[in-house]
């Protein structure tokens, strides 16, 4: 009997640990769609009233900074409102969960460095192009910098996403199988 008071404590206990775990990492979303989110409206704003009061390439960067950031903002939103309490998940399904999120800013910062190498192509075609260069060149830049601010974001979250999950890791090396002279047990490292 008291066997069973142990393991449903440590059961209770794991479970609170796990949804203490998913709401750091709701909390590490959150914050970091604020960042993002406050990035993007800067540059709206900025951007807004400086495609006004510029000419040339420059006029063209700063419309292009507020167009992009008029997007990342709406996706930025969406991820913010739509972030739910995640509570009673298995420990199976945290792990899912957070292997998910990594790969999800691993593959973001892959197509970050697609945005800049295009912004950097746009500039380059801006040099040997007729047709509105100034245009090419400045939405060119705005292009690179977008996507090297893009990658500066999605390295750090995937930074603290992994660094965060390795608390899952010691999790399971508190809990084993093992054999003993009676049969297999469970042995939980209090």
């Amino acid at each position: 009997m008291l066997g069973l008071v142990i393991l449903s404590q440590q059961a209770f206990c794991q479970q609170a640990t796990l949804d203490n775990f998913n709401l750091k990492k709701q909390k590490i979303n959150k914050n970091g769609f604020l960042i993002l989110g406050s990035w993007s409206a800067a540059n709206i704003i900025y951007g807004s009233i400086a495609t006004s009061q510029t000419q040339g390439s420059n006029k063209y960067f700063h419309q292009m900074n507020a167009i992009w950031n008029g997007i990342t903002l709406a996706f930025v939103a969406a991820g913010y409102l739509g972030a739910k309490k995640e509570s009673g998940l298995s420990y199976e399904q945290a792990l899912k969960k957070q292997a998910t999120i990594e790969k999800i800013f691993l593959f973001n910062a892959g197509l970050d460095v697609a945005y800049i190498a295009v912004g950097f192509y746009l500039k380059e075609r801006s040099k040997t192009t007729a047709k509105n260069p100034d245009r090419l060149k400045g939405h060119g830049e705005s292009v690179a910098l977008q996507g090297s601010a893009l990658l500066l974001f999605d390295v750090m979250m995937y930074s603290i996403h992994n660094s965060h999950g390795k608390q899952l890791y010691e999790m399971a090396n508190k809990v084993q199988l093992a054999t003993t002279e009676n049969g297999i047990g469970l042995l939980v490292k209090l």
